[in-house]
């Protein structure tokens, strides 16, 4: 049944009047999604499209010299107008477009310094930034005052004005803050969002982080975070700067250059069997020799040395090596089922690749997917020395997501579903190690909650968007208003979240608890490591689903055997909260 015009002849009336905006958009048309992907079994990519070489290995997605002295050059970022992560250009003459081109998150030494420099991507020039009512939301708010902004200037907000002028006394741009809540408003360490948004459509959201993929160098190393171009949500478009302690105001930063070779699938040891091993793949076009280079094992606190000699530790170009745990080490690699962060170093400052392995018996690696980016996770099956499989899902899966609601649709608000696909109750609470299952991007975890077998829960905002409870009039938000509005099942739980879906790009993860570790440095004693079921890096920028983005429609689940990272595991259609 078509769910507008369902809504549209009974739901609206339950509402009492508060969806006041319950009106059939003119001229929509119902668009149609991908097919879903009939290659999903071991050797190929099911959902994930990997770009191959003629010769079946993945493409080329690194420093494109797979020299090693290469690697301690730098690139440069986008100037002004570039257009690279959006399919069209940009026209001067629309709204401005805005940019995040440099992230000081973690300073070093301890500093508590931070700072963020935006710039206009493309459109046109704001004569007065609080008339676009440009701002900064997520990790930060700030406002920006009545002043103009050009095409070409990059300016910089921070938390401490005073200490950011000692810090870069040549500084000669243009500088604002501090930004909401000054010093003690900081930017998380571990990671997060900061959004840059005008009225319009003109909106980015600028991803951080310090787990891998992202660089180390920029994590309380005195580097910065270097816009290179492309999706500004996902770790592979920023880089660390090659200056200490960036160069604000400036832009077209230089970057230091990633490793050519990357970590590529690791096995974890097995109890009784020496099983570990990782395997390296070289993205670049010429051969790389990687004995000497380090391996970082960052939860034991080792760093291990390859050797040369037991197996060859030249990878030719577009190739392979697998290390043994035992014998290509200086000592022992040691690789936990509770998983962890892993750094390949190689021999210059910069030249670096790294992974989170998640927790698990199987193996965990890289795929690279159709847009040039790659995605990590859990495998479905071990490839060593050979392209990797799919990335592996769970029971549990991502099925629905409306994550930029138009406030005059007949759902205007934002939501998710998240579906059980096994046979089995699965219970979203782990007894043994006292910790819910949590959704990494909304900031939730989850309570004693059960989805029973093929069960369905949805999950709404805990409050109410205020741009969209000005346009509805509603007041009495919440889970009872939703289900009687859209009658929802009552075997459909509705759980609600206190963050919010980003209206561009946001990484979304279902993750189950599976150990705990004491640990001195996290908040509550211990550290959490973590299954993982599905996740999707979302983006307004797939260019088949455009009308999910603010039209009313939503991302809707076709493809479930392999992770939602690619555009072809989804498709658009009418929003459909709990069915």
């Amino acid at each position: 049944m078509n769910m507008k015009k369902w809504l549209l002849t009974g739901a609206c009336v339950a509402l009492l009047g508060a969806f006041t905006a319950c009106t059939e958009k003119e001229n929509s048309k119902n668009p149609v999604g991908p097919e879903v992907s009939s290659d999903s079994n071991g050797g190929s990519s099911g959902g994930v499209v990997d770009p191959q070489s003629s010769d079946g290995t993945p493409a080329d997605s690194g420093n494109s010299s797979g020299d090693p002295a290469a690697s301690s050059s730098s690139s440069v970022g986008p100037t002004p107008g570039d257009s690279s992560s959006s399919e069209e250009p940009i026209d001067p003459t629309g709204e401005p477009q805005m940019g995040c081109s440099e992230i000081m998150y973690n300073a070093a030494d301890g500093s508590a310094l931070e700072w963020i420099e935006i710039y206009i991507a493309g459109g046109m020039d704001m004569d007065n930034m609080q008339n676009f009512d440009l701002h900064l939301s997520g990790a930060v708010d700030y406002a920006f005052p009545g002043e103009p902004l050009k095409k070409g200037e990059y300016i910089v907000v921070t938390n401490d004005p005073t200490e950011f002028r000692a810090t870069y006394p040549a500084f000669a741009g243009r500088l604002f803050g501090p930004w909401d809540g000054g010093t003690q408003a900081k930017l998380a360490n571990e990671g997060d969002v900061v959004n840059v948004k005008v009225m319009g459509e003109g909106d980015v959201s600028c991803a951080f982080g310090n787990e891998p993929p992202w660089p180390s160098l920029a994590d309380g190393k005195g580097r910065t975070l270097v816009y290179k171009g492309g999706n500004a949500a996902q770790p592979n478009s920023w880089a660390a700067s090659k200056l200490d302690k960036g160069n604000p105001g400036v832009g077209n930063d230089e970057w230091v250059t990633p490793a050519a070779v990357r970590i590529n699938e690791i096995m974890p040891n097995i109890v009784g069997d020496d099983t570990a091993w990782i395997e390296l793949y070289n993205t670049g076009d010429k051969e790389v020799d990687v004995a000497g280079w380090t391996i970082e094992v960052k939860r034991r606190k080792q760093t291990l040395t390859i050797k040369s000699g037991a197996v060859s530790t030249v990878i030719p170009a577009k190739g392979y090596v697998v290390l043994n745990a035992v014998d290509n080490f200086s000592e022992e690699l040691v690789v936990s089922q509770q998983g962890g962060e892993f750094y390949l170093h190689g021999l210059q400052e910069g030249e670096e690749s790294s992974i989170w392995v998640p927790a698990g018996t199987g193996t965990s690696g890289v795929v690279d997917l159709s847009d040039g980016s790659t995605a990590q996770g859990p495998l479905a099956s071990a490839t060593p020395g050979a392209k990797n499989s799919a990335l592996k899902m769970g029971s549990v899966y991502i099925n629905e997501i409306h994550y930029h609601p138009d406030e005059s649709s007949a759902i205007p608000f934002e939501f998710m579903e998240l579906v059980n696909g096994s046979d089995n109750a699965v219970t979203l609470y782990s007894s043994n190690v006292q910790k819910g299952w949590k959704v990494e991007g909304i900031n939730l975890e989850f309570g004693n909650v059960s989805i029973p077998a093929k069960g369905m829960i949805l999950l709404i905002p805990a409050e109410l968007d205020p741009a969209v409870a000005a346009a509805t009039g509603i007041t009495n938000w919440g889970p009872n208003l939703v289900r009687s509005s859209f009658s929802i099942p009552e075997a459909v739980q509705i759980v609600t979240y206190s963050g919010k879906l980003s209206n561009r790009s946001e990484t979304i993860a279902v993750k189950e608890p599976f150990a705990k570790v004491e640990s001195k440095s996290a908040p509550n004693g211990y550290a959490y490591f973590y299954i993982w079921h599905d996740a999707t890096l979302y983006s307004d920028k797939w260019p088949a689903l455009k009308e999910a983005d603010g039209l009313g429609y939503s991302l809707q689940r076709v493809d479930t055997k392999t992770m939602g990272y690619e555009a072809s595991a989804w498709k658009v259609g009418e929003p459909t909260p709990g069915k």
